[in-house]
């Protein structure tokens, strides 16, 4: 196993170097262009310690060897390098990086999750983990990951909800299927009408993009109860299945209104106390 170089570390020597000789050739913002492509160029540069560039040394690893290097680099607290993140994400889903989403390290977790993206190969090890006891924010970002393949995790995700497992989540992936299905068009429908997250589960039809919610949307939308932040969003989703709502409403008065008045600190212009 080669040993763990810290070269980001190393980067930031040259670069407070390099940043000294040339204090005086660019300006706050022209530095914020001139680092990134520093960094990229340093990926090929030699380094005596490595006996290779940054990229060379982790090319030359394999699969099993760049995923035991990223855990060794957070268990020995050494930084872990975009050099070493591309190489693995170049390598593609590999049954080493697989290995890593058993991992209960959230950091690690985390990373791997990044890394494997979309990729149907980790969909089993997803929807584990969304059922297991791991923290909001990993599930959060495999979620995100799920709906980026949301038609090949189309089945799992309707056994869960069937299964009462993490419905709310499931209910999301599944609003981004791109290949249409009854069963998930009747999900979502009934969620919107029976369920108390409107707003979301209004989103989730826009998502969806079948027009036939439209007539549901639009005599939800005309209640007399609704409420500010409903009527946004379902007049959203509307509008994005296509529809149109214009009957003219007052939320004056309607406490979630005033909220984001208050936290936009704009002034109240009597002109627009109605939405249409």
């Amino acid at each position: 196993m080669k040993k763990l170089i810290d070269f980001d570390g190393l980067f930031d020597e040259k670069l407070a170097e390099y940043i000294r000789l040339h204090q005086d050739k660019y300006t706050e913002k022209q530095w914020e262009n001139v680092i990134p492509k520093l960094y990229k160029q340093f990926g090929d540069t030699y380094v005596a310690r490595a006996g290779a560039t940054p990229r060379q040394y982790y090319a030359e690893m394999s699969d099993e060897e760049l995923a035991e290097t990223l855990e060794r680099h957070y268990e020995e607290g050494v930084p872990v390098s975009d050099f070493l993140c591309r190489e693995i994400e170049a390598r593609g889903c590999s049954d080493a990086l697989l290995r890593l989403l058993e991992c209960r390290e959230e950091e690690i977790l985390t990373l791997a999750v990044n890394l494997a993206g979309s990729s149907e190969k980790a969909f089993p090890a997803y929807f584990r983990l969304l059922t297991s006891d791991v923290s909001a924010d990993i599930k959060e970002a495999v979620c995100e990951q799920l709906k980026g393949g949301a038609d090949g995790a189309k089945e799992q995700a309707l056994a869960l909800y069937e299964a009462g497992k993490e419905q709310e989540m499931m209910l999301e992936i599944l609003s981004r299927c791109k290949q249409r299905d009854e069963r998930i068009y009747r999900l979502l429908l009934n969620a919107f009408r029976t369920g108390d997250e409107i707003p979301m589960h209004a989103s989730y039809l826009a998502a969806y993009g079948d027009e036939r919610a439209l007539p549901v949307l639009l005599e939800y939308i005309d209640r007399d109860d609704i409420n500010f932040l409903e009527f946004r969003e379902v007049k959203y989703a509307i509008e994005a299945l296509g529809g149109e709502y214009t009957k003219p409403r007052d939320f004056t008065n309607d406490p979630y209104y005033q909220e984001i008045l208050e936290q936009s600190q704009l002034p109240v212009d009597p002109d627009k106390r109605s939405d249409a």
